[in-house]
């Protein structure tokens, strides 16, 4: 008996012949699920109804108890739709079908309420218990919801067929942007020779060349032995943090923060501990809450300068004020400046590092965001000053890095192009640029809402709007995102995805064109028009 057809196809002519949607056939699944331990996640739904993805043997029996089908048929075999149509009874096996398809070896037992795969079999048919696998409870306290369930929600909604205007992720590509040419270029060319491991830390050239701009940047006693390269800077914190900290360790992280951080502590058994960035002072580090908040457990303070959430830039004045914090508790500091070069307003962006000659510092930065090609996987770290106060840590550093063999051969091929010579980056953040005027469209429509008000960003593509919670009786806001998804179809990231206490911010990123961020806003008016939780 010949397969005919895929499982999306026949969950497609199921759904469209009884009117289903596929929140539907969740709630349909939802007392099977709980019956026989199996879990289904809207998102996987989603893949199975477009394709993507193949369900395993007890989702498929879910799926075919909860549409009263024959599990062959749903999986595309040419038998009859029901059950009984096929046997005659309840009981449906393997034996039926001539298949080499592993999936197919089902029994599904109606009359006893058993869902069993045959290799699993108790004496009276029914179903095998057998332990669940759960995740570790190290991610019991673990957070990302940059790609969360409000976007878990838009996922849904695209694979019902909705088109969602989407001001989420700072991914560039997407919106347009396009890495610099002599970029691309010089990959294609060393492709070839891009085939092996490097150097666990990087290519020579690659690491000379983020040397060389490290000294552009004036931070102290930098050598090539002391860069790192990475599959973007996103592995090299978790790297960080795991070389770092022992369970009970703290380290000071802002919030709003880049979630990463915190997750990666987290993860590492340390305890992030959440400075405020005051908002009445351009987003800046309030530097006594960051004094009040350290201990003699703390370890090392982050900055995230420019900033994600909120497009901030720390002039030297407050970059002064935490190196002397730093000195004086003999604390680390990590320095996340991937957004270095997306500096408007003429202003210029200070590294920390070039301050504290005297501490031991770690700055992060990278390609992503300033070349726009955030899925080549290319950053970097710099240890500088005070190194061999940590040569203990480094040794730590030494070893993960080895671990992981090395960062993306092709993409570290990329670096010594990409530091030299013309930054296209810079027609982006002038006036005229699409950056710069977007940024400005995006301040000002937000503060022409009733009801909502922005900080000005200096840098970076993000702004942080504050909604007035009292007016809206915002109590919960991935509830406040979700329900503007869902009436105006647009994304956005609630402020409690940046480990921000109130629900009353929520980030946008300002990289779609003029029109849609237009739309957007125009959409976000009428909603708030009439919103009340």
């Amino acid at each position: 008996m010949n397969k005919t057809e895929s499982v999306a196809a026949r969950l497609g002519y199921i759904m469209k012949q009884r009117g289903l949607k596929q929140v539907d056939v969740l709630n349909l699944t939802k007392p099977y699920c709980e019956k026989y331990h199996v879990k289904l996640a809207k998102n996987y739904l989603s893949q199975y109804c477009n394709g993507k993805n193949e369900p395993g043997k007890d989702i498929l029996n879910v799926l075919s108890l909860a549409l009263d089908v024959n599990p062959l048929w749903l999986q595309g075999f040419d038998v009859p739709q029901t059950s009984t149509d096929m046997t005659g009874s309840d009981n449906i096996t393997a034996e039926n079908v001539e298949s080499n398809d592993t999936n197919t070896a089902f029994n599904i037992n109606v009359n006893n309420g058993s869902l069993a795969n045959n290799n699993n079999l108790t004496q009276n048919g029914g179903y095998t218990k057998m332990k669940s696998f759960k995740k570790s409870s190290k991610l019991d306290n673990v957070l990302y919801d940059v790609r969360g369930p409000v976007l878990d929600e838009a996922n849904r909604m695209e694979a019902e067929g909705s088109k969602i205007l989407k001001l989420n992720i700072g991914n560039p590509a997407p919106f347009g942007f396009e890495a610099p040419e002599e970029v691309l270029i010089d990959m294609r060319h060393e492709l070839e020779y891009s085939q092996g491991y490097s150097e666990s830390k990087g290519i020579y050239t690659a690491r000379k060349a983020i040397m060389q701009y490290a000294q552009l940047k004036n931070l102290p006693n930098v050598t090539i032995n002391d860069i790192y390269t990475g599959n973007g800077v996103s592995e090299l914190i978790n790297l960080c943090m795991q070389a770092l900290l022992d369970n009970g360790d703290e380290i000071l992280i802002p919030s709003p923060d880049y979630p990463l951080w915190t997750a990666t502590a987290t993860l590492a058994g340390g305890k992030a501990v959440h400075y405020i960035c005051d908002e009445q002072s351009e987003w800046y580090p309030d530097i006594e809450d960051m004094r009040k908040k350290i201990t003699d457990k703390t370890k090392a303070i982050v900055i995230i300068n420019p900033n994600n959430p909120t497009g901030a830039l720390y002039p030297k004045e407050i970059l002064e004020q935490i190196v002397e914090l730093a000195r004086e508790h003999q604390l680390m500091i990590f320095s996340d400046e991937i957004y270095d070069r997306l500096v408007m307003d003429g202003q210029k962006h200070i590294s920390i590092a070039s301050l504290a000659p005297d501490l031991f510092c770690i700055t992060f930065s990278g390609l992503s965001k300033s070349h726009m090609i955030a899925g080549f996987r290319i950053g970097w770290m710099v240890l500088s000053g005070r190194k061999d106060i940590a040569k203990d840590y480094i040794e730590g550093l030494n070893m993960l890095s080895n671990m992981r063999l090395c960062s993306n051969v092709p993409a570290q091929s990329i670096v010594q192009t990409a530091l030299g010579g013309y930054q296209s980056v810079e027609t982006y953040i002038q006036p005229g640029g699409r950056i710069y005027e977007q940024r400005e469209f995006i301040y000002k429509a937000l503060n022409d809402i009733p009801g909502v008000s922005a900080v000005k960003p200096k840098a970076a593509f993000y702004i942080f709007p504050k909604l007035d919670i009292k007016k809206f009786n915002i109590l919960n806001d991935e509830k406040f995102a979700i329900d503007f998804l869902r009436e105006k179809k647009v994304l956005i990231v609630p402020g409690s995805g940046f480990n921000w206490s109130s629900p009353d911010h929520f980030r946008i990123v300002y990289l779609p064109q003029l029109s849609v961020l237009e739309k957007s806003m125009d959409g976000l008016k009428d909603f708030l028009a009439h919103y009340h939780q």
